[in-house]
């Protein structure tokens, strides 16, 4: 049995479990689009270094709207990673990200004050 056959195995256990997996930081290093056809991945995270760029560069937002619809004709949930901007969320809503995450909406925190802080993202 190969190595790449017990990963896929211990992968499918662990989303059996109902545990979701993600790709994270999608489009740089060792990640790779064919791993998204072999291993049962249920995000792909977007690396920063492509949102950095997609309100002035139209390369990268032509790549970012990619990726948005792979990930979705996959039944995958995408998430935008370094998002810092107001116009970053904005187009990144109008590309159809499902979430984003970075400084935009908050600097790092402890934990009791993420907690407080989320409880307000509820109510509004």
């Amino acid at each position: 049995m190969s190595c790449h056959t017990n990963v896929v195995d211990i992968l499918t256990e662990i989303t059996a479990l109902g545990i979701n997996l993600s790709m994270d930081d999608f489009g740089t290093g060792y990640s790779s689009l064919s791993y998204l056809r072999e291993y049962p991945f249920n995000v792909l995270k977007i690396d920063r270094n492509f949102i950095d760029g997609i309100v002035l560069n139209n390369e990268d937002c032509n790549l970012v709207k990619a990726i948005i619809a792979m990930s979705h004709s996959l039944g995958l949930t995408v998430v935008a990673e370094g998002v810092e901007t107001k116009e970053q969320h904005t187009l990144l809503n109008e590309l159809g990200c499902d979430f984003m995450q970075g400084f935009y909406f908050s600097k790092p925190i402890p934990a009791k004050q993420f907690l407080d802080l989320s409880m307000n993202f509820d109510k509004k």
